[in-house]
């Protein structure tokens, strides 16, 4: 069987997914911090991929969904599991542990750089290019105008923190062109989901109990559970529904863009909710980060090339 061929421009539902999935995953940044008031890492990310795991199982049995057999399919959950559940989950929420969540929010959208990169060396229909890889450093550049370069003055400390976070974007990235193989295994996007999340639970159940006293989650507040419970539901198991989807019709490089809108979402969340005011630096990065996502597209772009010429 031939490989599927990903479209790398996105329409309006793709684009609608990616605002969907940069609420939902923005979402997290908040949730972690309240969860950490109580709770290690690792008890966070168990906890919250354990939940999410049932939740999405859940939707998988009631719907009826065909279950992979194949061992080859499991071992891809496994390691779906490791680059895009345990291994970021652990590094954010730690490196969040030593750096304010701005700072964790600008390093990590260092992911799409990374995925251009990746997903242009092992994905031939996702080759890197220069317009791929400049609007990436746009949106990264809009990223920082957009939370502040204030926020870059922590850069002078905790290194191993910051270098935590980047190291998460960098197996955002990988996981990304790994998921592209469920694609070709034709396997549903909702048990792509729940495959990887089965797999990150066992490995996290057995590293709570050789790690951590599981005791003191039963004696948590109620706070704390809430943030956690809605992490799990919403910026995990929905989220990775919508992830998976996204993957399967736009492919790596552009789902990763989610991680230059999560600021963008926050900020106006911000002040849809919370009566916060947008400062002229807030639309200013928006408009760059905006840029960045158009040079990725292309289209954009290439319409001005036919309309006006290529430049001389």
């Amino acid at each position: 069987m031939s490989p599927t061929v990903i479209n790398s421009r996105m329409g309006l539902v793709e684009w609608s997914m990616l605002l969907l999935l940069s609420m939902l995953w923005g979402g997290s940044y908040f949730f972690v911090e309240i969860a950490l008031l109580e709770w290690s890492p690792l008890l966070i990310v168990a906890v919250r991929v354990v939940i999410a795991c049932v939740v999405i199982w859940g939707i998988v049995l009631a719907a009826g969904l065909p279950i992979p057999r194949s061992p080859l399919a499991w071992m891809a959950f496994f390691w779906m599991g490791l680059l895009n559940n345990i291994i970021p989950f652990l590094l954010i929420v730690w490196g969040q542990k030593e750096i304010e969540s701005g700072l964790a929010a600008i390093l990590t959208a260092a992911a799409p750089i990374f995925s251009v990169i990746v997903a242009g060396v092992w994905l031939k229909d996702e080759p890197l290019t220069r317009s791929r890889l400049l609007g990436a450093v746009l949106g990264l550049i809009g990223v920082v105008v957009l939370i502040g370069p204030s926020a870059l003055a922590g850069l002078d400390a905790n290194l191993l923190a910051q270098l935590a976070v980047l190291g998460a974007a960098l197996s955002y990235s990988f996981a990304g062109v790994y998921a592209r193989r469920f694609t070709r295994m034709n396997i549903d996007p909702i048990v792509a989901a729940s495959g990887q999340l089965l797999m990150s639970s066992l490995i996290m159940i057995l590293l709570v109990l050789a790690f951590e006293a599981p005791a003191q989650v039963i004696e948590s507040s109620a706070k704390v559970w809430a943030a956690v419970g809605l992490m799990a539901v919403f910026s995990t198991a929905l989220a990775y529904i919508l992830y998976f989807r996204l993957l399967a019709s736009a492919g790596a490089t552009n789902a990763i863009l989610v991680t230059l809108l999560i600021p963008v979402t926050a900020i106006l969340l911000g002040a849809l909710v919370l009566d916060e005011r947008l400062q002229w630096l807030h639309f200013l990065g928006m408009a760059v980060i905006g840029l960045g996502l158009s040079v990725i597209d292309g289209r954009l772009w290439q319409r001005f090339i036919r309309l006006h010429g290529a430049p001389r």
